[in-house]
């Protein structure tokens, strides 16, 4: 009978989590907060990770659950503008359409009939 896992060793252990902090902070230095956050949803980082350790220990489902901005970014106000333009486009219109009897909150109708009753 074959064991379905085995556990590494603290040696081990101790330079998968050094090549883990090494890659992390490779892949966060180079791009800039919205490409990181385009590589931390498909795993990107994780798979990386997989395939720098398996020389030390093979690693299987490896993902990065949590991430912590240690310093601020650089904020250019330059580079907003330029994304988000003047801001003199469209800036939304009240609604003229009234809702349907059905769609009104319970609550509300209940307190105007008392509001009515008295």
């Amino acid at each position: 009978q074959v064991k379905s896992n085995c556990y590494a060793r603290s040696a081990q252990i101790r330079k998968i989590r050094k090549k883990m902090v090494e890659i992390m902070t490779k892949e966060a230095g180079t791009v800039q907060l919205r490409e990181l956050v385009k590589k931390l949803i498909p795993e990107v980082i994780g798979k990386e990770i997989e395939k720098q350790t398996q020389g030390i220990f093979p690693l299987k489902d490896t993902h990065i659950r949590k991430v912590k901005i240690i310093k601020k970014p650089k904020f250019d106000i330059t580079k907003l503008m330029e994304l988000h333009g003047d801001g003199d486009g469209d800036a939304g219109v009240t609604m003229v359409v009234q809702e349907s009897e059905e769609a009104q909150n319970l609550l509300t109708a209940s307190t105007a009939a008392a509001g009515d009753d008295e």
